[in-house]
């Protein structure tokens, strides 16, 4: 009958209805979830690995290469034509050998720049720069630096403590060296970097009788 066929068309169709129902919102990212964990798992797997290959390198080239600290020493200095006039300003010429040590065998230094100055209590008295050069593995390399003070103006203290040191017939100054070098391993070049050396004190003697005393530095890098 009518009734029956009717609710017999409303069972086929039942079912098919439902099938054609599109996933929710929920669904989607439910889905979506796995794929992207997946994802950043992935990525920081690879982040790891690269950061574990990276230190490995550099320890492999450290032990290769041993790198040792650059030294530097002031092994003579001396003064000469010292005038400190009535109006404090100070004429003077200054004279430094400066020895350079690289004790790396497998390690040379591009100097490309090398700029000298020779301190008092902080000011500054003459300043000068040094032509550049390459220093190989296991090298020795001797700077002889001559600076000119000349009518530099001194202020607060400076001059009277000057004179009394020059009374005394010697006188502690501070030595600077600032360089930019480069590195050099077989066919490899680093990029620039500021090389600070200060090395104080340094006492310099008025009389040529006395003998000078090797002055160490520090060194920054």
């Amino acid at each position: 009958n009518k009734s029956t066929s009717y609710l017999v068309l409303i069972e086929l169709e039942h079912p098919f209805r439902k099938m054609a129902h599109p996933p929710t919102q929920s669904q989607s990212r439910a889905a979506n979830k796995p794929k992207r964990s997946n994802l950043l798992r992935c990525i920081a797997i690879f982040i790891l690995a690269l950061i574990i290959l990276v230190g490995i390198a550099v320890i492999i080239i450290w032990l290769v290469l041993k790198p040792k600290r650059l030294e530097y020493t002031v092994e003579n200095a001396a003064i000469h034509n010292f005038n400190l006039t009535d109006a404090n300003h100070l004429y003077a010429n200054f004279d430094f050998t400066i020895r350079s040590y690289n004790p790396n065998s497998r390690v040379s230094i591009y100097y490309d720049t090398v700029e000298v100055s020779v301190r008092y209590e902080d000011q500054t008295l003459a300043t000068n720069a040094v032509q550049p050069f390459f220093q190989s593995h296991k090298n020795v390399t001797r700077l002889h630096v001559a600076l000119t003070a000349q009518s530099v103006a001194l202020y607060e203290s400076v001059p009277k403590d000057l004179r009394l040191e020059r009374s005394s017939g010697d006188i502690e100054l501070d030595v600077w060296v600032r360089a930019r070098i480069r590195f050099k391993v077989g066919v490899w070049k680093s990029k620039h970097r500021v090389l600070k050396i200060f090395c104080s004190p340094v006492l310099v003697h008025f009389s040529k009788g006395k003998s000078f005393e090797r002055a160490p530095c520090d060194v920054e890098l």
